[in-house]
């Protein structure tokens, strides 16, 4: 896994991946402007257009030459979003002009029929063992964005409604570290206050319209489905000391690994100034930390949001004395043996 990123500044194919979503879904508000409704024909061939060009932009500006499978999906994911992002009014128009549908229906069906195909080609080479094979299913279908996302929101579901008595992930050869049990009881409190003002606010909400009520109360129902996903992770993703590093986890939030060799030292309970410098990286959550790494060369910032490269990282663990020997044994044992 990455333990930095390489650039300050997200690259050209993060932004051609976030704008045409952006522009389709702007374009699509416009569609409920009463200009846009008062001349359907008009307003639904421009969002077609703009849909299509986004699309067709964003996959020229990622790949220079881009194949013509990527090319059909990208025409399918415009199609896609035209017809259902459009108002009754607008997709009344589209389906009035069978002309102006023949490309993105033709890209949806071509797409789809190829993704069917490649699903059954893995079905029929199907890996029991293989823990990527549902994402890699997936894919076929979606873009690998969306997939990547869909997988991870089915893990994090999987995690808050099913994983109660799951042992902690500490794969064999590794030695793990909780850090949940000063964390898990504030974190549980903060869950119990939101139930609290859920239920509050979806009555004094439902007074003054039931719709608005209703669905703030489902986006705050999935919200509680993350933070118990949160919480649980916490006990079954502890810090971990492997054979060649520290792979640092905050539950869901945070997995990286530091290799032994860009450890300078450890010390326990950093003093303020070294916790709050720009180039701290401090893990501990919700809690003051009581052990720091120094690190031999600084890693790069770790996201675009953060541009001081990374000198040191703070940590909090419930067995802070146990994790310092046992890293500081691995420490002096490379550096004796001079082991890179």
């Amino acid at each position: 896994m990455m333990i930095a990123r390489s650039t300050a500044t997200p690259d050209r194919s993060v932004w051609s991946a976030i704008v045409p979503p952006l522009v389709i879904m702007a374009a699509a508000a416009l569609l409920r402007l009463p200009i846009a409704l008062a001349h359907p024909y008009a307003a639904a061939l421009l969002f077609l257009w703009v849909a299509s060009d986004a699309m067709m932009l964003g996959l020229i500006a990622r790949h220079r030459r881009p194949g013509w499978r990527a090319g059909i999906a990208a025409m399918a994911m415009a199609g896609s979003a035209v017809l259902s992002l459009s108002p009754v009014p607008i997709r009344a128009a589209l389906v009035d002009m069978p002309w102006a549908l023949a490309v993105p229906v033709v890209a949806i069906g071509l797409h789809g029929g190829w993704g069917l195909w490649r699903v059954a080609e893995r079905v029929r080479h199907w890996g029991a063992r293989d823990p990527d094979r549902w994402g890699a299913l997936l894919g076929e279908i979606l873009p690998p964005p969306l997939a990547r996302f869909a997988m991870a929101e089915a893990r994090l579901l999987h995690l808050a409604l099913f994983r109660w008595n799951g042992a902690p992930d500490v794969p064999p050869g590794t030695i793990g570290f909780a850090y949940h049990r000063y964390l898990q009881p504030m974190m549980i409190a903060l869950l119990l206050l939101s139930c609290i003002e859920i239920g509050v606010t979806h009555l004094l909400i439902a007074h003054w319209n039931r719709t608005l009520a209703w669905i703030l109360f489902a986006i705050s129902d999935v919200s509680l489905l993350y933070l118990v996903g949160l919480i649980k992770s916490l006990r079954l993703a502890p810090m971990l000391l492997t054979r060649t590093g520290v792979r640092i986890r905050a539950g869901i939030l945070i997995d990286r690994t530091i290799p032994y060799e860009a450890i300078a030292e450890v010390t326990a309970n950093p003093d303020g100034e070294t916790v709050r410098a720009p180039g701290s990286w401090d893990v501990a959550l919700l809690a003051w930390p009581n052990l720091m790494l120094r690190l031999e060369t600084p890693l790069p910032p770790r996201s675009p949001w953060h541009g001081a490269p990374v000198h040191a990282i703070a940590l909090r663990l419930d067995e802070p004395g146990r994790f310092l020997d046992e890293l500081r044994a691995r420490l002096v044992t490379r550096r004796v043996t001079g082991r890179s």
